[in-house]
């Protein structure tokens, strides 16, 4: 089954997009529907083709009079974005807001990023994931070499919970928190203050505790803390089946180091690790037993749990699982697994690099 290559499906109200340009076209498809209000956030917003596709459906849609509210990280989108097109956003009545802009009064905030990808129209459909808003996921514009990644469109009540995080998020309000959507057994989480943090934490927490048979994850940063590793390791050495996927070929070299600090305990007690090789992994999921899975912009890594604002959907959708294992499944045939065997007789250069990795933790 190459999922690659195949449509995204339908898991009743859960629409699952594993190829960039289906993922744009459809939100673009439901922005220029929209009636009444859009919310967008991104952590990366390029000016490039992609960028200028969403430019120009935004504006088109405030000049008919909709509210546009546009959240943009300006880290995320320091290097890439392009002050004329985005001062026609403002001048073309949209909303747009630069989170944590740098400030030589409140200097350490700008260590705390906006790491968030949601979209939502008319407060009844949303997008959440791992895609940014740029050409690097786009087959049709860099071919083989776009990103892999994952993303998700929901609707109904989850939707309305996305919407009022939007807000809740635009208006400073961190403490809000969605209930849980009892028809899908589906929640939205964020890590928006301490508390929700530790939710966050202790959500993955269960899932990995909670495992009779399996836990895969895919992520492209892996830089666990101590806690997060001996659970994976606990796991494993109870005959859990524990796979871990990280990409081959990663964009931050040192966060690479870094994981790899963490694989010789990791596969001591049986974790299985494989390097996927095709592209830049960017997608981050986990799927435990098959029927409880989550995705969405958190990585597994000090970043995620306690610095960035992040947002996942913890779900146990049967379709959705489904499609998430076959998923994850398919990529390990496109990746090489590590033997311990062989990772303990690697270079002795490697171990320096990992050592200054490791040091860098918890500023990747």
């Amino acid at each position: 089954m190459n999922t690659a290559l195949t449509p995204p499906s339908a898991t009743h109200d859960l629409k699952l997009f594993i190829e960039g340009d289906e993922l744009y076209h459809d939100m673009l498809n439901k922005i220029s529907a929209a009636q009444h209000s859009i919310q967008l956030e991104s952590y990366i917003f390029a000016y490039d083709e992609i960028g200028q596709d969403f430019i120009a459906a935004l504006i088109e849609r405030a000049q008919a009079g909709i509210t546009v509210q546009v959240n943009l990280d300006a880290a995320g989108s320091m290097f890439i974005r392009h002050r004329h097109h985005f001062h026609q956003l403002r001048n073309n009545a949209v909303q747009l807001h630069w989170f944590h802009r740098w400030s030589w009064r409140k200097p350490f905030r700008y260590n705390r990023r906006n790491h968030r990808k949601l979209l939502v129209i008319d407060n009844h459909i949303a997008f959440i994931g791992g895609f940014n808003i740029h050409r690097d996921s786009s087959r049709n514009l860099v071919g083989d070499d776009r990103w892999r990644d994952t993303h998700v469109r929901i609707s109904d009540t989850l939707a309305e919970h996305a919407a009022q995080l939007f807000e809740h998020f635009w208006q400073g309000e961190h403490r809000w928190l969605p209930p849980t959507c009892n028809e899908e057994r589906s929640q939205l989480i964020p890590n928006n203050n301490h508390q929700h943090r530790f939710q966050l934490r202790n959500m993955l927490e269960n899932m990995f505790t909670s495992a009779q048979k399996s836990i895969y994850l895919t992520t492209p940063y892996f830089v666990p803390d101590r806690y997060t590793q001996r659970l994976l390791q606990s796991a494993a050495s109870k005959g859990i089946d524990v796979r871990l996927l990280v990409p081959r070929k990663n964009d931050i070299k040192i966060a690479r180091w870094a994981a790899h600090a963490a694989y010789d305990g990791l596969l001591n007690d049986g974790v299985k690790i494989y390097e996927y090789l095709p592209r830049m992994l960017h997608s981050k999921t986990i799927i435990v037993d098959g029927n409880y899975a989550t995705l969405g912009t958190a990585n597994l890594d000090y970043r995620s749990f306690f610095l960035n604002y992040e947002l996942n959907l913890f779900s146990r959708n049967n379709n959705l699982c489904l499609q998430l294992q076959e998923q994850f499944l398919s990529d390990l045939e496109s990746s090489d697994e590590i033997f311990l065997h062989q990772w303990k007789y690697r270079f002795w250069g490697h171990r320096v690099l990992e050592f200054i990795g490791w040091l860098a933790r918890r500023w990747l």
